[in-house]
């Protein structure tokens, strides 16, 4: 890919004192030999009909800032929009198996040399492979900061990420409060200030370290590039806060940071008011440590956390009309894809009355069914990492109590890979079979779908990434005696669904404000190995369809029930059987 010309930044801020930092001097830069004019503006990359029918021939640059909503159009056709979300490169993938097309990797996102500001929030840092992703002529430039919840100074974590600060005078940590000793700050995201006054938030699954974005199965979301808000204007005001718009987007994601304190945060946050989200797409759905009491709170006036703000925006998020009855071919189908299962109980309380409630929509419609993906050690011995993949995937089974919580979620497990090395296993050769292409890059992604029907599995209502596992310290525990809902952690995720994607964009301006079960002017569909999708087959059930989303999918349809004899991975088990490269765990 050819560098883009750079503006380069050469007043007084390269040799400011920063807080309990010497004054130091940059070195010239090479690029000041270069021209000093801006990058020229992306152009919208257009799309053929030849690349609408054949995969192979899209691009596989992934696009960046405002090329993700670029569209394209047939006559007499809906417009096809790229999927909101991205699938991260895999490292050790061939280039010939085409499974990194738009696929999207670390420096695409940190190597813009027009980034003057970056904050990480994220669980695991290391500090030396950040640093590397921004461009070398003004790495040491970016102001950047590192948010994490190691608050123990004996933790190994804290003292790595310290120490690696010390090496990177323009490199700040910034602790995040735990209040509870259970709980994590494993929220996952990027917010970029640039210097063309433009800003960014990215929300994705990996840790910041070079093992999770080489051979792990992780997705990115990207938001518009963001401009000041203009004065004056009424598009951007704070009381159009409906559901799926940029005001209300930008409302939680403010009420979120605020959340770490204004020590923390509080530069952040000024910021960021002073910027239009109006081009956001997408709803926030996020978790802070907190007792909550739902029960007492308009979420049109506040922002939810847990699974009470899932809950408030599944009955608002519009739904395709589905027949009554409760046949497999009338149901909905949600799937919960996840690399961690934490202790949910006994019994199937929790999951069946809260979470699994909580996904369900509130309008009428048949009862949905549920799945839960979760790899298998033979899918984790064969993955590109081998057992090393399933250091950062868990589920105990071993206890009394964990085989209780086996038992019952047993009969919702699909497998991630979908196909097994066993001979008497037929599941890979399905003629129906949609490869994803991830099959061998083990899961750190967290996805949670609901497909329209479960037996086609074509259509999306909606779909969720977040940093988010299956426990009740991320989604919030059961309501107790005095209404409250108690979260442990830090998560934060995004939920995108087709009409706000509408050719009608009131629709999207002036928010949902209910779930709704007419016939739509979209239709999300999943994407397998790209990002664009292709034409819907059959009777999409739509008669004014004019627009198109895509999903890119991580795992392979149909799914892959368990059979009796699977177990899911147990990292905390001994695994005897040698991976693919000939070690045992």
């Amino acid at each position: 890919m050819e560098r883009p010309s750079k503006r380069v930044r050469v007043s007084s801020d390269s040799t400011r004192e920063t807080q309990g930092r010497p004054r130091r001097t940059e070195t010239p830069l090479n690029s000041l030999n270069r021209s000093i004019s801006p990058p020229l503006r992306s152009q919208p990359t257009q799309v053929t009909d030849s690349d609408l029918a054949c995969p192979e021939l899209v691009n596989d640059k992934p696009a960046t800032g405002d090329q993700r909503l670029d569209t394209t159009r047939r006559a007499g056709s809906p417009r096809y929009i790229p999927s909101p979300v991205q699938l991260t490169h895999i490292a050790d993938y061939p280039a010939s198996k085409g499974y990194n097309v738009n696929a999207v990797k670390l420096r695409d996102i940190l190597g813009d040399p027009m980034i003057r500001e970056c904050w990480q929030f994220n669980y695991m840092f290391d500090v030396d492979f950040l640093m590397n992703q921004f461009d070398e002529d003004v790495r040491r430039l970016v102001t950047v900061k590192v948010v994490h919840g190691s608050w123990k100074k004996e933790s190994p974590n804290r003292i790595m990420i310290d120490e690696a600060c010390s090496r990177h005078p323009n490199v700040e940590p910034i602790i995040a409060y735990m209040p509870d000793p259970f709980g994590t700050h494993h929220s996952k995201m990027m917010i970029l200030l640039r210097h063309d006054d433009l800003a960014q938030v990215i929300i994705h699954t990996a840790n910041m370290i070079p093992g999770d974005w080489a051979n792990m199965t992780q997705a990115v979301w990207r938001s518009p590039l963001l401009p000041l808000q203009r004065q004056g204007d009424p598009s951007s005001a704070p009381t159009q806060t409906g559901t799926g718009t940029g005001a209300r987007f930008k409302r939680d994601i403010l009420a979120y940071l605020k959340a770490y304190g204004p020590k923390k945060t509080g530069p952040l946050v000024q910021q960021l008011q002073s910027y239009d989200f109006k081009a956001v797409r997408a709803a926030l759905v996020a978790s802070i440590p907190s007792r909550q009491k739902p029960s007492e709170l308009d979420s049109e006036q506040s922002t939810l956390w847990g699974w009470p703000a899932l809950k408030d925006l599944m009955g608002r998020v519009p739904i395709h009309k589905q027949s009554t009855d409760n046949s497999e071919s009338g149901k909905p189908h949600i799937v919960t894809q996840v690399s961690s299962v934490a202790t949910l109980g006994q019994t199937d309380k929790w999951l069946k009355n809260v979470f699994f409630k909580a996904l369900a929509s509130t309008s009428p419609s048949p009862v949905p069914k549920y799945s839960i993906i979760f790899p298998t050690p033979d899918e984790i011995r064969r993955s590109l990492n081998g057992y090393s993949s399933g250091g950062s995937i868990h589920m105990k089974t071993q206890s009394a109590p964990q085989t209780k919580q086996l038992q019952y979620m047993r009969p919702y497990l699909c497998h991630w890979a979908g196909d097994s090395s066993s001979d008497s296993d037929t599941s890979k050769d399905n003629p129906l079979k949609q490869d994803a292409g991830r099959g061998r890059a083990a899961p750190h992604i967290k996805t949670y779908i609901r497909f329209s029907n479960a037996e086609t599995m074509d259509s999306i209502d909606w779909a969720m990434v977040t940093s988010a596992n299956l426990s009740t310290q991320a989604w919030g525990a059961a309501t107790n005696a005095y209404g409250e809902v108690r979260i442990q952690s830090f998560e934060i995720g995004v939920v995108v669904w087709p009409e706000l994607f509408a050719d009608d964009s009131d629709s999207v301006a002036g928010g949902l404000t209910s779930s709704t079960s007419t016939g739509m002017s979209a239709r999300m569909t999943p994407c397998f190995q790209r990002d664009l999708p292709t034409a819907p087959t059959g009777n999409p059930g739509h008669h004014n369809l004019q627009t198109v989303v895509g999903f890119r999918m991580p795992y392979d349809l149909p799914l892959t029930p368990y059979r009796a004899s699977d177990e899911p991975w147990c990292a905390t088990a001994s695994h005897s059987t040698p991976d693919w490269r000939g070690m045992t765990w």
